[in-house]
């Protein structure tokens, strides 16, 4: 039984970082300060959900919003073991009921175009800018 939590921010970094390990998003081995700290752009984020088979961590989602007009999601991550069972399907509509009149948008890899193309969403014909911070890889 697979239990959903929109309340906890403050994810246990272990379980945070296998996932992201899980999926190619992280190394093994990080710093130790950053795995102390691997959570912290959940703990700062608009709203959490999270998914949880008994004690284990097994999908998290994270938004930031203005929580009227515009929302973005984050890092949805899913454990490898659990995907194709509904569960990102289930975070992203959970975020969407917290803020149902809001624009929804991400970013994600052509790999994952198709998931969120199946759950409503659009590709965008705005363009994307970025400048990447200390901690994205090359």
């Amino acid at each position: 039984m697979i239990i959903y939590n929109d309340t906890k921010k403050d994810l246990p970094v272990e379980q945070l970082h296998y996932l992201f390990y899980s999926v190619g998003w992280s190394s093994k081995d990080i710093p130790k300060d950053w795995l102390e700290n691997f959570n912290i752009s959940f703990i700062n984020s608009t709203l959490v959900i999270s998914a949880w088979a008994n004690e284990r961590l097994i999908g998290a989602v994270r938004v930031l919003s203005d929580k009227k007009f515009r929302s973005i999601i984050y890092d949805l991550v899913i454990d490898p073991a659990y995907q194709n069972k509904g569960i990102g399907r289930e975070l992203v509509k959970r975020c969407i009921e917290h803020y149902p009149n809001s624009e929804w948008s991400l970013e994600t890899s052509e790999k994952n175009i198709g998931f969120y193309e199946k759950i409503g969403f659009k590709r965008s014909k705005s363009v994307h800018f970025r400048i990447k911070g200390k901690y994205q890889p090359e």
